[in-house]
């Protein structure tokens, strides 16, 4: 059965009501970037938050960053509108710790100090290593960020009950959502430059515990509503899905079989393999998770950090399931598409049913709406945080202060560069997602991902585990698995050539597959391999050097 959501979905209260507890999370996460800003005297505190951190505050944090716009909002979404196929993402996402927690999160920890290019440089030339790791890092992040700003848009448009055709203070839906990339660009950019690490460590410590406790209640609410029978919600997920019993079978959105034509069956089962990959793996090259590494004081924190993660992390990602399963059901297919044809909306939409079903009328609707949209848009405040710091900083420590000034750089310049850094980037991040507003979010940052794995993992993974690798290597992983990554991207239907693409207008695409990682993730590897043979460059003393440092921690910062 779906449920009628209120008429009104913007009415005045529900607008005030929205306004007021984001403007209460916002004045609570200054107040604490401010206090932040006090602790925050060295680079040490500004990039790794003076190593300060449990292991438990730091995993908590690691679940702040990780269970970002593209988890709440963009599974649901994907759950909501192809069932069984949008739990690829929750499980991708998952699996995707184990390779962090055994192979990259000790190892890192013990070996750098800030960033990830840290760790490449140690037994490698500093320049070429550290440009080409600060490129990556950037590229990455920019990718991830357009996902957060475009969840940003559609969260608000739903929030303020903006849809095409109607206005907020003058404004159309495609204005309003500009606007509101607009604004939380400029919230980052504060949060960023005025608290660094610290300040925003506390802030996704704080938005991990509200998102939480907010997917708990409406998990248990969708429950409640179904007397904690599942055959029925899934009954009536597929039901009121519009697609019956094949809404809960593989093959709605990846490896659809297409009858008559082997050649788009045979892409659309590497699609789906693809994605798999570049989920599994590019977590261990996200560079804004990598940095989270760092902020503990030992290699025994950084362990406990991520099993305390994963636990929180894989607690919500089996919430999700009930929170896109139970949109399909009590909000519908038709009506989630209505207003985000992506199926952004789709956790907020359900919070508003749940609200109007628990309660009481729509008053009740729009108090659950406010707090869930709030929770969500505090989630994505957190989470291009610590994106555009990962950033900053690798511009800061990697190319600013190592590469253009070599290392004679003092500290209060290095912050500063990286607090205009912050700035640059925050200001692109706006411009490209402005573009992007037709893309799921949970799709985006599975292209972040395929990004990450192609070009950071197989540097990071060579570095740490073959003594023959070199700087040559390095730099041929790096720039290789990032090239192939981009410009496949570019020429895939993502970007041209399909309705829901960023220019639908336009078709210049040539590569058949959405998303790039079964190419350009092995990709990464070849030129990681092919560079290490082609130069004579060799140095076992500082690999053995570094083996020691990463096994055991000693000597580490």
């Amino acid at each position: 059965m779906t449920t009628v959501l209120a008429a009104d979905a913007g009415s005045t209260t529900a607008r005030n009501l929205t306004i007021t507890l984001f403007l209460v999370f916002v004045a609570i996460t200054l107040a604490i970037t401010v206090w932040a800003s006090r602790q925050t005297k060295t680079a040490t505190d500004f990039y790794a938050g003076g190593r300060s951190f449990s292991g438990f505050q730091n995993g908590m944090a690691i679940g702040g960053d990780y269970m970002s716009a593209a988890s709440f909002l963009g599974i649901a979404g994907i759950i909501a509108l192809y069932g069984y196929d949008g739990f690829l993402y929750s499980i991708g996402f998952l699996v995707a710790w184990l390779v962090a927690l055994l192979l990259v999160a000790e190892l890192l920890r013990n070996s750098g100090r800030y960033t990830m290019a840290d760790v490449l440089a140690f037994r490698m030339r500093q320049r070429p290593v550290r440009t080409a790791a600060a490129v990556s890092t950037i590229t990455v992040s920019i990718f991830y960020l357009l996902a957060q700003m475009v969840g940003a848009g559609a969260l608000v448009a739903l929030l303020l009950g903006i849809k095409p055709g109607t206005t907020f203070l003058g404004m159309g839906a495609d204005t309003a959502k500009v606007a509101t990339i607009l604004l939380v660009g400029a919230l980052m950019i504060i949060y960023v430059t005025v608290g660094g690490m610290k300040g925003t460590t506390y802030v996704q410590i704080v938005k991990a515990f509200l998102l939480m406790t907010g997917a708990i209640v409406m998990t248990l609410l969708v429950l409640a509503h179904y007397k904690f029978n599942l055959s029925t919600l899934l009954g009536d997920a597929a039901a009121a899905s519009g697609k019956g019993e094949h809404f809960l079978r593989p093959g709605q959105r990846y490896g659809v079989e297409v009858a008559g034509n082997a050649t788009q069956t045979f892409y659309n089962k590497m699609d789906l393999l693809s994605l798999g990959i570049a989920l599994v793996l590019g977590t261990a090259g996200l560079p804004h998770i990598l940095i989270r590494f760092y902020t503990v004081p030992t290699a025994k924190a950084a362990r406990k950090s991520v099993l305390w993660a994963i636990g929180i992390i894989g607690t919500f990602y089996l919430l999700t399931l009930a929170l896109g399963f139970g949109a399909a059901a009590m909000v519908g297919g038709e009506a989630i598409k209505a207003q985000d044809k992506a199926g952004n909306a789709a956790a907020p939409q359900l919070a508003e049913a749940l609200g109007i079903k628990f309660l009481g009328g729509d008053l009740g609707g729009a108090a659950l709406l406010a707090i869930i949209a709030a929770v969500a848009f505090a989630t994505i405040l957190a989470v291009v945080a610590g994106l555009t710091l990962a950033s900053s900083s690798s511009l800061a420590h990697d190319f600013y202060a190592n590469v253009v000034k070599d290392g004679q750089v003092s500290e209060r310049q290095e912050v500063n560069v990286a607090r205009i850094s912050a700035l640059v980037i925050g200001a692109i991040s706006i411009v490209l997602s402005i573009f992007a507003q037709s893309l799921n979010v949970a799709f985006l940052v599975a292209l972040a991902f395929a990004v990450a794995a192609s070009g950071n993992l197989p540097a990071i993974l060579f570095s740490l585990f073959w003594k023959r690798f070199n700087t040559s290597g390095a730099v041929w992983a790096i720039y290789g698995g990032l090239l192939a990554a981009v410009v496949l991207v570019f020429f895939s239907p993502v970007v041209s050539g399909a309705p829901t693409a960023m220019f639908p207008e336009h078709d210049w695409h040539w590569f058949p597959l959405s998303n790039p990682g079964i190419i350009s993730i092995p990709f990464g590897f070849l030129c990681g391999w092919i560079g290490t043979l082609l130069s004579k460059e060799h140095d076992e003393e500082k690999y053995a050097e570094l083996e020691v440092r990463a096994l055991t921690g000693a000597g580490a910062h």
